[in-house]
Order: structure tokens, then C-alpha cells, then sequence
């Protein structure tokens, strides 16, 4: 059985939230959706909270799993779950694993070097989110 991940997806007036890893690692100085891994035992949603508060210590609220798609990783197959998610109003972003993030619209979305696993959840995005948000 895939090792499970979680992306969490925050929408503002048509733009999602990225994250640009620091230098180092499989993706660093790549953008990717801010999440991580699930822990044995722990949900999504509990995924989630905790890795937003690590990477940007903010706290999250997930609203709802959009889809999932699967990709290989260094520690082997993972699936990586895309949630909804929701900041709180005026949130202020402490980088912890990051060097900057960014609210991108979908044009500059298929432009950024996005980590591939995040890049294949971007159709899962393009039909859901970024249609409806």
C-alpha cells in the first residue's frame, strides 16, 4: 500500500497559495502546494493542520478533499491527497521550510517549476478550484 501525502490547496480570488522549498532535498527551490505526509495513525485533515503550522505556522482549516493522484518519491510510491483548504483572515506567514510563497492564477501555475507531484494535481485544480472557487 502507497505511503500517503497531503497538498493543501488555499484559494484567494481566483489565485492558489505555493510555497517555494529552501535550498536542498529532492525539490528544493521548487514551488509546491504547502502539505506534507500523512503520519501513521493520523488523518488527512490532523496531516495538515500539524504541516501548516510547521512549514508556516498558520492555522488551517481543511474543508474538503478535492481528489488524489500517485507519484514516486525517493522513500517509494506515494498517494498525495489535494485538500481545500481555508486560511484565517489576515494570516501572517512565518517561512519555516521556505523561501517566499506566492498567490499564482492558473496561467502562472503551468509556468512555475512546480514539484511534479504537485503538478499532477494541477487537472484536478483546473476542473474543481480554480473553475469554482
Amino acid at each position: 500500500m502507497a505511503k500517503r501525502s497531503v497538498a493543501g490547496i488555499a484559494v484567494r480570488e481566483g489565485r492558489i497559495l505555493v510555497a517555494k522549498r529552501v535550498e536542498g532535498g529532492p525539490i528544493g527551490l521548487r514551488w509546491e502546494f504547502p502539505g506534507g505526509k500523512v503520519e501513521e495513525g493520523e488523518s488527512d485533515e490532523a496531516a495538515l493542520v500539524r504541516e501548516f503550522d510547521e512549514e508556516l505556522g498558520i492555522a488551517v482549516r481543511p474543508l474538503r478533499r478535492i481528489g488524489e493522484g500517485s507519484f514516486d518519491s525517493p522513500s517509494g510510491r506515494r498517494q498525495l491527497a489535494a485538500w481545500l483548504v481555508e486560511l484565517p483572515p489576515g494570516s501572517a506567514f512565518q517561512l519555516r521550510e521556505h523561501s517566499d510563497i506566492a498567490w499564482v492564477d492558473a496561467l502562472a501555475l503551468e509556468a512555475i517549476d512546480l514539484a511534479d507531484s504537485d503538478r499532477r494535481l494541477l487537472p484536478l485544480l483546473r476542473g474543481e478550484v480554480l473553475a469554482g472557487a
